[in-house]
């Protein structure tokens, strides 16, 4: 058996593009039934088609227009991730998105309660929907999506920061409370990575050069480089860990965060 996820069943929000596609990719290509679920139909319909061919005999690849945020709506995409096996294995609760960017004082409040609910509440949704199903079934691996910036200052990007850091001690207590029901609960925490959401820091300036400096590894991350992770933390080669926040950001945490204020000029 070793590592293999073959015939599980996985539930990907945000899935359609970016870490959440790349993630839904390789839990496809290694055999997993895979739903992707997010906001915006015809980005899930483009993304199915892209992951049409990496489909194995044991798995299966399917959407749903679900919006983490209403509780209704993930019963019903986690309902659809259960379709072909009858539970729930693997959730990656991708989904998330920054309103507001900029100093406290200047903060427009409704930008940051949307930050922090698409961020934090979406999660949470998410794990209570996902670990009702998995509970039924046996267990499963939840693995939630923070940011170095949930972990360490960057500047003026407080607001989401807040969020993910929220969300890593939702993870901490869903993995101390879900144990005994074998669902473990995990996240990682990736650095600048080169996608569609962080292309306007790639495509370069001086915030990519900040990111840079303070990045050990000296280079950008990529997509496949959070989904490597999140495969690992989803299979059965990861089941005595849970509660770990995983950066996957090539040492910037070592560092300082990113000086988002370079931004404003």
């Amino acid at each position: 058996m070793g590592d293999s996820i073959e015939g599980l069943a996985a539930l990907v929000t945000g899935g359609g593009s970016g870490i959440g596609l790349g993630s839904a990719k390789v839990l496809l290509a290694d055999g997993a039934h895979v739903t992707i679920c997010g906001r915006t139909e015809d980005r899930l319909i483009a993304a199915v088609a892209q992951l049409e061919p990496l489909v194995t005999s044991t798995g299966s690849i399917r959407h749903i227009v679900a919006d983490v945020t209403d509780e209704a709506q993930m019963e019903a995409a986690v309902a659809t991730a259960c379709g072909p096996t009858g539970g729930l294995d693997i959730l990656f609760a991708n989904a998330g998105g920054s309103f507001h960017m900029g100093p406290f004082l200047d903060a427009d409040i409704s930008a940051v309660r949307a930050t922090i609910d698409v961020n934090l509440t979406g999660t949470i949704i998410s794990i209570k929907t996902a670990a009702t199903a998995m509970a039924a079934s046996g267990g499963g691996s939840i693995i939630g999506m923070s940011s170095g910036a949930g972990h360490f200052p960057h500047r003026y990007l407080w607001a989401y920061g807040a969020a993910k850091a929220g969300i890593e001690m939702a993870c901490r207590y869903a993995a101390e409370e879900l144990a005994s029901a074998g669902i473990r609960v995990n996240a990682v925490q990736p650095g600048i990575i080169d996608d569609e959401l962080m292309e306007f820091i790639t495509a370069g300036g001086a915030l990519l050069d900040d990111y840079l400096a303070e990045t050990p590894a000296g280079r950008v991350g990529t997509v496949d480089d959070v989904a490597a992770a999140v495969r690992f933390l989803a299979g059965p080669g990861s089941s005595w860990i849970t509660g770990e926040m995983i950066a996957v950001d090539g040492g910037h945490h070592l560092r300082r965060g990113a000086n988002y204020g370079l931004l404003f000029g």
